[in-house]
């Protein structure tokens, strides 16, 4: 018997530059530059991280992971949560369905 589950979405998600902003660089003191340089990356793109210009990409998963002791799926799932939202809020593609029936596609 297939289990159906509901998935529950987030209104609006934080953008993880502002979760990094907010809940780590804030808190802990630490500056863009000091972050950069901890990171092993330009201050530029620390501060378009956390300005929302830049995205969390793999490689920036892990830094963040390894400077702020978290683990880098938690960077690319609320990266994913953010541009999932963000292009639901957008005009839906036009597609053509090959599956009609969603019983029939396995998970």
């Amino acid at each position: 018997m297939a289990t159906i589950t509901k998935t529950i979405r987030m209104h609006n998600p934080a953008h993880p530059g502002e979760v990094l902003r907010e809940l780590y660089l804030k808190p802990l003191g630490v500056t863009i530059t000091q972050a950069a340089d901890a990171l092993g990356v330009t201050r530029k793109h620390v501060s378009a991280l956390v300005n929302r210009r830049a995205s969390v990409t793999p490689d920036m998963a892990v830094r963040l992971a390894a400077v702020f002791a978290t683990e880098p799926e938690l960077w690319m799932s609320m990266q994913a949560q953010h541009d999932l939202w963000t292009v639901s809020r957008q005009a839906r593609p036009k597609v053509r369905p090959l599956v009609r029936d969603t019983a029939l596609v396995c998970h």
